[in-house]
């Protein structure tokens, strides 16, 4: 049922892959994530003795703080050796309460319920298979015909999905309508089969419209939340996405209107800005993208901490990319962590590569920040200009500066002029771009010779073709 590099290993391998998730402070990544989580599953399940033995001698404990995906192995682990059996709810009422609140952690919650689950049935010696929520491919993405596959295993060996584990693959679940999968989902004797073939019937999660909007602030005496400076950001809301009533209540958060700035007491807070999250809901990184882009914007304006596998796998999803997602990468690109800079280079590539990147939609937002003093300039140019030296990179950064020049000519410093110009003048000609900027025209002709106005001419003859 789980096939590809999410398949299970065998017993020793797992515990090999197991010891090196938790001696490394770093994340996982979701590929060794899920292969050891469906591992110690599934061996729970079909050979606990073999898996107890292979496990014992792994330490869960290094005397270091652990990353926290690594914590949630270390605790998967040691439920499936040495599980309590005696049922203990994932959810406390504590929790239950911060839930309607808590919306910049809500993908989180998401990730947490089934990691909660999943320990909680180890302990209670009630294990699965195989989980329903595995991805079938790199982003976090889950098949229909291999949900619905899992589920008829399920149905053939008795075995109740959990309401966690269901509502991740459920999530993970999107693209075109597969009607095969429909008929066969609608086929399962399961009391999940007939909600299963409805969710895939209209395609998964539905998609909240969106609205962009500036944090609201006194410029004059700028006020400070998380160390961010209000009124110098573009945030993204959502309207509430139908459907969260057949989801664990720890689910719920997801489904409710997002208000970007509207506190709440995780606010202070670090948030999970990783690949994990992105691949809890792989088909909506706009969601994804506008719930943690208060987080991302902190490492540009002020050098706060940094997110580069976030950032690379919002571009690697195959859902739509729209303002939230080239917000992301549009505040990547100044960011101060030099990895975070490098990993918006290369989601920049990615989203051309693959025909997602909204070039003009790129340019305005960088425009808007640069215009607002939220990104700084310098490292905006250092990345234009590393993605420029890419293979392909010229035409990616060439349809970003198309229509963000004319208005970074105004909105930075006379001194950095020559530099922005210099690079959309190489793009242009390597790319064969084509055409006419006025603004770039009419300072052209200026008389002078100074670096600004050489490179204003060059970008001027390469779209003339000359």
């Amino acid at each position: 049922m789980i096939d590809g590099e999410f398949a299970a290993p065998a017993p020793g391998a797992l515990a090999d892959e197991v010891a090196a998730v938790l001696a490394d402070r770093r994340d996982p990544g979701v590929p060794s994530f899920e292969r050891v989580l469906g591992g110690v599953v599934s061996h729970s399940f079909r050979n606990r003795d073999a898996l107890v033995a292979a496990l014992g001698s792994v330490p869960r404990g290094s005397g270091l703080r652990p990353h926290p995906r690594a914590g949630s192995i270390a605790a998967v682990v040691g439920a499936a050796v040495d599980p309590v059996r005696s049922e203990e709810p994932w959810e406390t009422a504590g929790a239950a309460g911060w839930l309607e609140l808590c919306q910049h952690v809500a993908l989180d919650y998401v990730v947490g319920a089934r990691m909660g689950e999943v320990a909680a049935r180890l302990r209670a010696g009630d294990p699965v298979p195989f989980l329903l929520s595995t991805p079938s491919g790199p982003t976090g993405a889950v098949a229909p015909y291999d949900l619905v596959a899992r589920l008829a295993e399920y149905e053939r060996l008795g075995v109740r999905p959990g309401p966690a584990d269901l509502g991740q693959a459920l999530l993970r679940v999107g693209g075109p309508v597969d009607p095969e999968a429909v008929r066969a989902a609608e086929g399962l004797r399961l009391a999940e089969g007939a909600r299963v073939a409805d969710w895939l019937r209209q395609g998964g999660l539905p998609r909240p419209a969106s609205w962009r909007e500036r944090e609201a602030g006194e410029p004059e005496r700028p006020r400070r939340r998380r160390g961010a400076r209000i009124g110098r950001r573009i945030l993204v809301g959502h309207e509430a996405i139908e459907g969260r009533g057949a989801f664990p209540r720890r689910f719920w958060s997801l489904f409710r209107k997002f208000e970007p700035q509207l506190s709440c007491p995780h606010w202070s807070l670090p948030d999970q800005r990783d690949a994990h999250t992105v691949a809890a809901l792989p088909w909506h990184p706009e969601t994804a993208a506008a719930r943690l882009l208060t987080g991302v914007a902190s490492a540009a304006d002020q050098d706060g901490s940094g997110a580069p596998a976030f950032l690379e796998a919002l571009a690697a999803t195959d859902g739509p990319a729209g303002p939230a997602v080239h917000l992301a990468v549009a505040y990547g690109l100044a960011s101060v962590p030099e990895r975070d800079r490098e990993a918006a280079v290369r989601a920049l590539l990615l989203l051309a590569a693959r025909g997602r990147l909204d070039g003009e939609l790129l340019g305005r937002e960088l425009t808007e920040l640069v215009g607002l003093g939220t990104l700084k300039v310098p490292l905006l140019i250092e990345s234009l200009l590393a993605a420029a030296a890419a293979p392909q990179g010229a035409g990616a950064v060439w349809a970003v500066l198309a229509g963000a020049l004319p208005g970074l000519l105004v909105h930075t410093r006379p001194q950095v002029h020559g530099a922005l110009l210099a690079v959309a003048a190489d793009c242009a000609r390597l790319s064969g771009a084509r055409g006419e900027l006025p603004e770039v025209t009419a300072l052209a002709q200026r008389p002078g010779s100074s670096q600004s106005l050489r490179q204003a001419r060059r970008l001027r003859d390469a779209l003339a073709g000359v």
